[in-house]
């Protein structure tokens, strides 16, 4: 048996996460080992119950099997949220496509979209930018999610999502296809260094939109910071400070260099499996259909659900779980197609 290392508590911080992650690795493989006893368990109770001719025993093994079938499913997903940065909170960016109004209000449903989803797992959202729409909506927005792995469910949300409806702002009641961008990327950990030389970005300075009082709305409190190398550009007003803004672009832009190194690490091992698909990052991912029937279709998985007033309430679990898999097994498969 190897020695404890004598040194472990000099660095408390690097300790404590080890003893975390020792703790996690314990308790899964304790849960591993008793979910395939009881399984092995059930499994003589129904051959037993099937020599002895007793329907009860055979009936009650087979539904503990479906129970556990459950469980199973629930350390699955536990298994595909391991990633680097899966643990930490996120950020989530919103853009409205082209089309005016009808992309703006389809940007501020999946704004509400993530916002209720959130809610729903116990997560903190905090707005930390929004610019409104001319007549309704939102041309963008950008929050912070806070909670149990958030950025690990969150991140294969990233891509373009597609609304198809009949408008309520079109007098002839005709049908329209709105378009709308997810980026999702992580808080990073202070323990993770990202040196950003001063020289390559460019820092502006605006007012802030939207409800904030008059301080808000009259002062250069908004912060934006642009990258020059990548041409990333993060933005933040929700504090009336500017100086606030500023320290919190730049959290968030620290972020966004490491979500990039992330998916350079990823498209790297996956070079294979990428050069087969033409589902990437930036790409459209999921069609909401609301006319002329209901159907809501991730365009990687094929998992549909037809109640999309269900999923825009913020039931996304099922469309994660299968995008989370997705990715993992690296299947290419043919593509889905495009439904209208």
């Amino acid at each position: 048996m190897r020695a404890e290392d004598a040194t472990l508590w000099n660095d408390p911080a690097e300790a404590q996460k080890l003893m975390r992650e020792r703790q996690g690795l314990e308790e899964n493989i304790t849960a591993i080992r008793g979910l395939s006893q009881a399984l092995d368990d059930n499994v003589e109770l129904i051959a037993m119950g099937e020599e002895e001719g007793d329907g009860g025993i055979v009936a009650d093994a087979e539904a503990a099997i479906r129970s556990l079938a459950g469980e199973i499913r629930a350390r699955q997903v536990a298994t595909m949220l391991s990633g680097e940065a899966d643990a930490n909170d996120t950020y989530l960016e919103i853009h409205a496509g082209a089309g005016g109004t009808e992309s703006q209000d389809w940007a501020n449903m999946l704004l509400r979209m993530y916002t209720r989803w959130a809610e729903r797992r116990g997560m903190k959202v905090e707005v930390l930018e929004m610019h409104d729409g001319e007549e309704a909506g939102i041309k963008s927005a950008t929050i912070l999610v806070k909670g149990d792995s958030a950025y690990g469910w969150l991140k294969t949300e990233s891509g373009v999502h597609r609304l198809v409806r009949i408008s309520p702002y079109d007098s002839n009641a005709r049908r329209h296809t709105s378009f709308a961008s997810v980026w999702v990327y992580p808080v990073v950990d202070e323990s993770i260094e990202i040196a950003i030389p001063e020289s390559d970005v460019r820092i502006d300075t605006y007012r802030s939109s939207g409800a904030g009082g008059q301080h808000v709305n009259t002062t250069d409190s908004a912060v934006r910071i642009t990258h020059i190398p990548t041409g990333i550009a993060v933005a933040c007003q929700a504090e009336r400070s500017q100086h606030k803004n500023r320290a919190k672009a730049w959290e968030m832009l620290r972020s966004r260099l490491y979500e990039e190194e992330l998916k350079r690490r990823e498209a790297a091992a996956n070079a294979t499996e990428a050069s087969k698909t033409d589902i990437g990052w930036g790409h459209q991912i999921r069609s909401y259909v609301l006319q002329p029937y209901q159907l809501v279709k991730d365009l990687r998985t094929g998992v549909e659900s037809t109640s999309p007033s269900d999923v825009l309430d913020g039931d996304l679990d099922e469309f994660m779980e299968a995008a989370l898999a997705h990715r993992i097994e690296g299947s290419s498969g043919e593509a889905v197609a495009d439904i209208e």
